[in-house]
């Protein structure tokens, strides 16, 4: 009985996270009606209440969900880069160039900060924040960056990371803004290397 009521609840969540995912994307925080998205559900608002609290909590487990999302499918990519260096600024890069996805640029991007404060403070950005933090303490020891405070560094290179997400969201040409965003990107962390980068 209980593993059955646990697993009702839970199931619940997943609906309500599911619909509110869509009318958070589709109409935006503000817009999005609590009675829609539950009724969407086939749940009540008491059942939105139990599991999230208000509709604020149910848009931070939205954006969690696709915040985890991002930064897996960023982690895949640079996994197939070829070396600590190449992977971290190539995940930086699929972060960056996510925020061309219309369901990003809402919820996490426009109504995300808007709604739930500064990011670095959201679980899922601070995760991703010690992650960087220890990938660039390693590339300190191994000498292939600059003797650089670990922790300042990842700050600076995820706060840079997300604001050009942020600067895409917000454009009428989001690709032009892209490759500005991304060059600059690029020669602003490169000059962590202890050795310059040489093009043959």
């Amino acid at each position: 009985m209980v593993t059955s009521r646990a697993q009702s609840m839970e199931e619940n969540r997943i609906k309500l996270i599911a619909s509110a995912r869509q009318a958070f994307a589709e109409k935006g925080y503000a817009a999005a009606s609590m009675d829609t998205l539950t009724a969407n559900a086939g749940l009540t608002r008491g059942a939105l209440y139990h599991n999230f609290g208000d509709k604020r909590g149910l848009f931070a487990a939205v954006v969690e969900q696709i915040d985890t999302e991002m930064a897996r499918r960023a982690k895949v990519i640079g996994s197939k880069a070829g070396g600590k260096w190449p992977g971290l600024l190539a995940e930086a890069a699929a972060y960056i160039e996510m925020a061309l996805d219309p369901e990003i640029q809402q919820i996490v991007l426009r109504d995300g900060p808007a709604v739930l404060g500064d990011p670095s403070q959201w679980p899922s950005q601070n995760n991703c924040l010690q992650v960087t933090r220890q990938a660039i303490e390693d590339l300190v020891k191994d000498g292939t960056l600059i003797a650089v405070d670990p922790e300042a560094a990842a700050r600076l290179l995820s706060g840079a990371a997300f604001n050009a997400a942020l600067w895409i969201a917000a454009s009428q040409s989001p690709h032009t803004v892209l490759d500005k965003a991304m060059s600059a990107f690029t020669a602003m962390a490169s000059g962590l290397l202890a050795k310059p980068v040489t093009t043959p």
